[in-house]
């Protein structure tokens, strides 16, 4: 969770740095995607705001409203963050860019626009390193796309993401200007907010599906289903794990819930002690399972 903080802080900086350098240089040159970018990194500063606070409240302890405790707080906020990504980085950034075709003005002081585009890929891709440091040592040797798949926590691969868009954003905004300058075409800013729009559309579409299918609860990893039903069998007084159930609650949240069959010959009071026993097995060997329920269960071989 550290490094996830570390790399929303160094985005919600950059963005906010950049969003007013963007405003003003597009309050001076008239580039509409300069307007596109800027807003741009005026929703992203505010979906890391939503992204921090999603992640205090998901560590709020359970309660006797939320039994299962509150992580689900972060799959919910990811899943705004991604509505807003498409609502309003893809909307306004279309709606500009189709307002610059049909009133086109040429870029004026397009230098203006090349110092702030240049400083905000600097910050940009500083807070985008930050953000692939976060990923990468979260899904150590993992491939790329099966760790955003498998993820449970949105908010390292919502950054990394948004970071990502915003550096391509910001060499479409600039090729915009460039070529609008230079062949004296406006259509070419326009064109060019148009396109950061269907970039910001598309992460948003991918962020909403990965987000949306946490938020609508996902199964701990295979991996840590496979080592509780492990050492349960190994227990002496287990004959078998029948069954297995986890629920996600948040990224470092599992309920697991278990159907095991005990030896015949213990007693409830024996049973009763293996589930204890069992239950601090469980967790000190995976500290995200939260909580674990143990039935008791006939196995096949009984009358």
């Amino acid at each position: 969770m550290a490094s996830t903080k570390t790399a929303i802080y160094t985005a919600l900086g950059a963005n906010l740095a950049i969003a007013v350098t963007k405003f003003i240089a597009a309050g001076v040159t008239g580039s509409s995607a300069m307007v596109s970018e800027g807003i741009h990194s005026l929703v992203d500063t505010l979906n890391e705001v939503l992204l921090l606070l999603g992640m205090n409240r998901s560590q709020k302890p359970a309660d006797d409203k939320r039994p299962f405790g509150y992580g689900r707080e972060l799959y919910f906020w990811s899943y705004v963050v991604s509505v807003l990504i498409f609502a309003v980085g893809g909307g306004v950034s279309f709606y500009e860019g189709i307002t610059h075709l049909q009133h086109p003005n040429p870029i004026e002081n397009p230098h203006w626009n090349y110092i702030v585009l240049g400083i905000a890929i600097v910050l940009d891709s500083t807070s985008l390193v930050t953000a692939i440091k976060a990923f990468n040592a979260q899904r150590g040797a993992q491939a790329f796309w099966s760790a955003v798949k498998t993820s449970k926590n949105p908010a390292t691969f919502v950054v990394l993401f948004e970071d990502a868009s915003d550096v391509i954003g910001l060499i479409l905004a600039f090729l915009g200007v460039f070529l609008g300058h230079q062949l004296d075409n406006p259509y070419l800013d326009g064109t060019a907010s148009i396109l950061i729009g269907v970039l910001l559309t598309a992460v948003s579409i991918l962020l909403a599906r990965e987000s949306r299918s946490l938020l609508m609860g996902e199964g701990a990893d295979p991996a840590i289903v496979q080592k509780t039903v492990a050492l349960t069998n190994a227990d002496s007084d287990v004959v078998q794990s029948l069954q297995a159930l986890t629920f996600q609650m948040g990224p470092e949240q599992i309920v697991l819930i278990q159907r095991v069959v005990f030896q015949p010959e213990l007693t409830t009071e024996a049973i009763t002690k293996a589930i204890s026993r069992l239950r601090h097995t469980l967790q000190a060997a995976e500290p995200t399972i939260r909580q674990v329920f143990i039935e008791p269960a006939d196995g096949p071989h009984r009358a």
